[in-house]
């Protein structure tokens, strides 16, 4: 655990909530708790205070502090049968941070405009002025503002302004300040199963009555959804390009989507995380752009179409939203760097996103290619792919088995950075195979060589 007061408060009243610490459970003492986390026990004092003011503590004098015997907590803290649960598999632990290849939603980073960057990163450094040098506006620079809502309105169908558009760190980022601004702890929230991993750890430890909804071939299954949790406050889904099986949900599905929110008060947050890349059609509307209610937040990132490093993402909020956002974002947030800021409106506003973007349309649907004619060309009948539209990584399912655990991990031991599909379900009906990027394969052969690696290894364990 960090040291700091907030730390310590903030792991103790998770832990509350997530009924790890039940009413009655005796806490370490002070002293015993400083010492232990090597920190003063003026930290922990007040780390304790403030639990005990929001009733999460009390304190019994001779007898310690214990959590509130009279503490109420919301009855889905039982383990419900479709709750999420379990920790994060080893396999996928600081994965972010492993060498290798093949590992999902990294973009091309061998054909990024980095000369182009540089020019305007150089740019952006010499015309700083003073004011730029003081804390970053919350809500965002506003003319990156500006240049992300002119894009949302041309290539994605949304129609907002500037004043909509909140710049974030990400993912992460923006998930929190949208459940901070709008949710409370007794909202139920229901995202797919299966889902992006680090978005089911996030919510897991920061959303009490967290629900899956299973999807199929036709995205998340709204009827499941209407049946068993039509009292949910939000929705987190990925219509364009369902993370991980890629399928993208279905028009009737859209609209039943659309109407459940609108005639239950609730909000959709859709995680537009990759919908830039699809390959056989136009690019597909978003759900927001089908929204007539404003029901539905979207959430982008430049961390699949710029650098992942870049670290920067955005908020569309429905206008009745705005205030609401501004006052959490005032509280919860210290702003991005601007002179990144300024080097990416200039990227937008210049033209030189919208032809970034297209070169990598047509160079992801040929690495995609070659990665899909490898993998049958090594594997055989063991592998197959499902017919979809674009995006940043394929499914190999196991054509029989589900052994794709024991498969991820042979292929990680030779630097082959995926990731078993299991490990993305928390429900039961999974489905099994190696969740894989294509974009930095360079060529057909460089598939053959990296797929050729686990061969003998993977073989005797599917025969």
């Amino acid at each position: 655990m960090k040291s700091g007061y907030h730390a310590i408060y903030t792991r103790y009243r998770d832990n509350i909530a997530r009924g790890v610490l039940k009413p009655g459970d005796k806490v370490p003492a002070i002293r015993v708790l400083a010492e232990e986390l090597k920190v003063a026990r003026k930290t922990v004092e007040t780390a304790y205070a403030i639990l005990i003011g929001e009733g999460y503590l009390v304190s019994q004098g001779a007898r310690g502090t214990r959590v509130n015997p009279d503490l109420i907590l919301p009855a889905s803290q039982n383990a419900p049968t479709d709750q999420t649960t379990g920790m994060l598999p080893e396999s996928l632990i600081s994965q972010r941070e492993r060498a290798g290849f093949l590992r999902p939603g990294i973009p091309a980073l061998d054909c990024f405009p980095y000369k182009k960057w540089l020019l305007l990163a150089g740019q952006a450094t010499r015309s700083m002025r003073q004011e730029e040098m003081l804390s970053p506006p919350v809500m965002g620079w506003y003319p990156l503002r500006q240049a992300i809502a002119r894009y949302l309105n041309i290539s994605r169908g949304l129609s907002c302004t500037a004043e909509q558009v909140l710049i974030t760190s990400g993912y992460s980022g923006s998930l929190r300040l949208i459940l901070d601004t709008l949710a409370s702890r007794s909202d139920k929230v229901v995202f797919e199963d299966p889902g992006y991993f680090m978005g089911q750890q996030l919510l897991k430890r920061i959303v009490p009555r967290l629900h899956t909804v299973p999807v199929d071939r036709s995205g998340m299954d709204t009827d499941y959804l209407l049946r068993h949790h039509r009292d949910a406050r939000f929705a987190i889904v990925t219509p364009s390009h369902q993370s991980p099986l890629a399928v993208t949900l279905s028009l009737p599905r859209k609209q039943q989507l659309l109407d459940w929110a609108t005639q239950n008060n609730a909000w959709i947050i859709e995680d537009d995380y990759d919908g830039e890349f699809h390959y056989t059609r136009k690019v597909l509307p978003s759900l927001k752009s089908l929204d007539h209610h404003d029901r539905v937040i979207f959430m982008g990132t430049f961390s699949k179409t710029v650098m992942p490093s870049l670290r920067m993402g955005y908020v569309v909020m429905p206008a009745s939203t705005v205030p609401a956002f501004t006052d959490c974002a005032d509280i919860v947030t210290s702003g991005q760097p601007v002179l990144t800021q300024k080097i990416l409106t200039t990227f937008l506003s210049d033209g030189h996103f919208f032809r970034h973007l297209k070169k990598m349309r047509a160079l992801y649907q040929q690495r995609r290619d070659w990665m899909i004619a490898a993998l049958h060309d090594v594997y055989g009948e063991r592998f197959f792919t499902e017919q979809n539209d674009g995006g940043m990584h394929i499914v190999a399912f196991l054509t029989k088995g589900s052994d794709d655990r024991d498969v991820a991990r042979i292929w990680q031991q030779h630097q082959l950075q995926v990731n078993a599909l299991s490990e993305w379900y928390r429900g039961s009906g999974k489905r099994y195979g190696l969740v894989m990027g294509y974009n930095n394969v360079r060529s057909y052969e460089e598939a053959l060589t990296l797929l050729r690696k686990p061969l003998a290894e993977t073989l005797r364990l599917l025969e």
